[in-house]
């Protein structure tokens, strides 16, 4: 699928309009116009048509999670041999304080940390055992599982599928991040769309909000009358259409204006409607049992009700900064954190299981990189970053599930058996979608550019 980097032929026809038509109709020209804002069909038949990602941003340690490695504790406190080059000076091998162990018909090892999503799950996992990335630092390692490319500002994975699938949304964004308690490191570079339309970047949310109104600065308007509000709505749609007809359509001028435009609309179907959907009060309680009382059992049940009404891409961060970065004091901080996940991510499953949206949502958990098996200095307490190997897993959306693909060493710090790179996994993740990776281009500055750049290829062995 290649688009030209502005669909822009139109302002003869905008100008034909008639004033008054409001934002509703100035929203149709702009879908004609814009594919981006219609649900279309992909290169071939996908098996998802929604991505959820669960953003465990920090970097989880894959030996503490789900990958097993029984020789840390037969060398622990013991110093680690010469090949193992850290970013920092170790005190020495560290042991894993938690315990692992088979789930499943499938046997899957798992750590106690995610007993029961592992318990009721794991014969639905496809874990990756052998993810690598780029280099040891947050910022290079966030921008590249979420963009493809750790330097350069990129349209990020979820704006590059609703470019390439549009959305089946009518009054909420085709992508959506849930993020509590103030943003990430790099912040919305992690949702950006860059270079794409702007109607395909995601919207933030802050889910440290139980109130619905919250969630988004100004989601309710002062004026609760929705006549009033169509009538300023309309004017501004007038006013937009207006000053478009008198611009050079290929002017950068034209297309600020087109995003304006299109974000006036999204706000006024957001207003006048979606807070229904950010509302959870109408969940039963059984349901809201389920996935417990917490942030990110908050974020589920929302994740959900957003894939139920057409949202696209949904990605559910664990907080603002590197919650799961614990170079020290691993064991308390993982332990709470991962509470603080299992029986929501465990609920989240079962309702689309049960609502019938896993067989065609693909959910990835992940952080941007691994953790060594070794120790900072000065005690065995905690891990320091590692991009040479980790973990992450998926379920539904067409892959295998009950399975461990790949290893590392038997230390768990570099990846050894059939080694899955950051754009691997995109081009794999981007097959399920429907797209062949090489061919969801889109042209800008004189050249043609995909997710995956230059690289990647589709791991068949975790397809189902």
């Amino acid at each position: 699928m290649t688009s030209p980097q502005i669909a822009l032929p139109r302002r003869s026809f905008l100008a034909s309009l008639p004033a008054g038509i409001g934002l509703a109709g100035f929203a149709m020209a702009e879908q004609q116009a814009n594919p981006t804002l219609a649900p279309h069909f992909p290169h071939f038949r996908p098996r998802a048509k929604r991505f959820v990602h669960l953003f465990m941003n920090g970097g989880p340690s894959q030996v503490d999670t789900f990958d097993p490695k029984p020789t840390l504790d037969k060398l622990h406190g013991k110093q680690p041999p010469g090949s193992l080059r850290t970013e920092r000076k170790t005190a020495g091998i560290m042991r894993s304080p938690f315990k692992f162990n088979r789930y499943g018909k499938s046997g899957l090892e798992v750590s106690e940390l995610f007993h029961l999503t592992a318990t009721m799950h794991a014969d639905k996992l496809c874990v990756v055992r052998s993810m690598f990335a780029e280099v040891p630092n947050h910022e290079p390692s966030l921008m590249l599982m979420n963009t493809g490319d750790g330097r350069l500002p990129r349209p990020s994975m979820g704006s590059w599928l609703v470019h390439g699938l549009g959305s089946e949304a009518q009054n909420l964004p085709a992508f959506v991040v849930l993020c509590p308690s103030g943003l990430p490191v790099v912040g919305v570079q992690n949702w950006r769309s860059a270079f794409l339309p702007g109607s395909s970047q995601g919207v933030h949310l802050d889910t440290a909000q139980a109130d619905p109104a919250k969630l988004l600065e100004n989601l309710r308007h002062p004026s609760a009358r929705h006549e009033s509000l169509k009538k300023q709505y309309d004017l501004i749609a007038t006013l937009n259409l207006a000053h478009q007809a008198r611009l050079n359509a290929a002017s950068p001028a034209a297309a600020a204006l087109d995003a304006r435009a299109r974000s006036f609309d999204m706000a006024y179907r957001m207003q006048s409607e979606a807070f229904q959907t950010l509302d959870l009060k109408d969940e039963p309680e059984s349901v809201k049992k389920k996935y417990g009382t917490g942030t990110h059992g908050r974020q589920l049940m929302l994740t959900r009700r957003l894939l139920e009404r057409g949202v696209r891409v949904v990605q559910v961060w664990s907080g603002g900064g590197q919650p799961w970065d614990n170079h020290d004091g691993l064991e308390g901080q993982h332990r709470s954190l991962a509470q603080s996940w299992d029986q929501p991510i465990a609920a989240f499953l079962d309702d689309l299981q049960q609502r019938g949206l896993l067989e065609d949502t693909l959910v990835l958990w992940s952080g941007e990189f691994g953790r060594t098996p070794v120790a900072e200095l000065p005690g065995l307490s905690g891990r320091d970053h590692n991009h040479y190997g980790f973990s992450i897993w998926m379920a539904g959306g067409g892959v295998k599930g009950g399975m461990a693909y790949g290893g590392t060493d038997e230390l768990g710090f570099r990846a050894v058996e059939k080694p899955v790179s950051v754009h691997d996994l995109h081009a794999t993740m981007l097959h399920l979608l429907g797209f062949n990776h090489e061919k969801l281009t889109f042209r800008h500055a004189g050249r043609d550019f995909r997710l995956t750049d230059v690289h990647g290829e589709v791991v068949q062995d975790l397809l189902a």
